[in-house]
């Protein structure tokens, strides 16, 4: 299959890194430069399947253009951690909207890595097609199908509004010198997210706000369920849940 990547950053450099170890893998980036790396959107006429791995900001361009180059036939999907704002035009290509479930705090081609999307859930907002899923078992990802609307919901849930509470933990605690000297473990896993790639989380709090404010409203009513409730049992049910999400 001839596999064509939009932008090498940390999605697109470990899908770039993954696939062309099996299919013919080309990739358009103006950072990069290497064996199979271009500068024009032209030489992604012939594929049959591309990945837009672009800056949510810069996405929607990047759909508009690929419209005057691809055949009707090539499949397209992006990577965008939300859906319902690519999802509202119709393309004259098969566009189907994807997120995978996967990454790191880091930004940038220099931190891809193979295998970053081997056991991560791949989200799937458009219909079934046999070349994207092939890949994407092929990185060892499991796809998930779902709608936008409830894709974007559930992502500012368990993505978006942890990663405003690690920054926000960070605003609470930079001006107790004491608090920034004695922390240690669980208070650098509660604020990893705080590192997160600046533009990507810009994005993220612009683009899904209203999911974001909700989520936070419910984790508001959740901590007080928490301390008005049976602790104990509940901590317990909990524990249970999370080891069962992560295996």
């Amino acid at each position: 299959m001839k596999i064509g990547i939009i932008g090498l950053g940390l999605i697109g450099g470990s899908l770039f890194r993954d696939l062309k170890k099996e299919y013919d893998v080309i990739a358009v980036s103006q950072s990069q430069n290497g064996d199979g790396i271009f500068k024009t959107y032209d030489v992604l006429k012939d594929r049959e399947l591309v990945f837009v791995c672009t800056a949510m900001n810069k996405t929607l361009a990047v759909l508009d253009e690929l419209e005057n180059i691809l055949l009707p036939e090539t499949v397209v999907t992006d990577v965008c951690s939300l859906k319902k704002f690519v999802s509202e035009k119709q393309r004259p290509y098969k566009f189907i909207p994807s997120h995978p479930m996967a990454g790191t705090e880091h930004k940038g081609f220099e931190n891809s890595l193979e295998g970053l999307f081997k056991g991560a859930k791949w989200v799937i907002t458009g219909e079934q097609n046999e070349k994207l899923l092939s890949v994407i078992k092929y990185l060892g990802a499991v796809p998930v199908f779902t709608t936008a609307e409830k894709h974007d919901e559930a992502a500012a849930m368990i993505s978006h509004m942890p990663m405003v509470i690690a920054q926000a933990l960070m605003l609470a605690a930079k001006d107790n010198p004491l608090a920034l000297e004695i922390a240690s473990s669980g208070f650098r896993d509660m604020t990893r997210l705080a590192l997160s790639n600046e533009e990507m989380a810009c994005d993220m709090v612009t683009m899904n706000h209203k999911n974001i404010e909700q989520s936070i409203l419910k984790l508001y009513k959740a901590i007080g369920e928490l301390t008005n409730g049976d602790y104990p049992k509940t901590i317990t049910e909990l524990k249970n849940i999370r080891s069962k999400m992560f295996k």
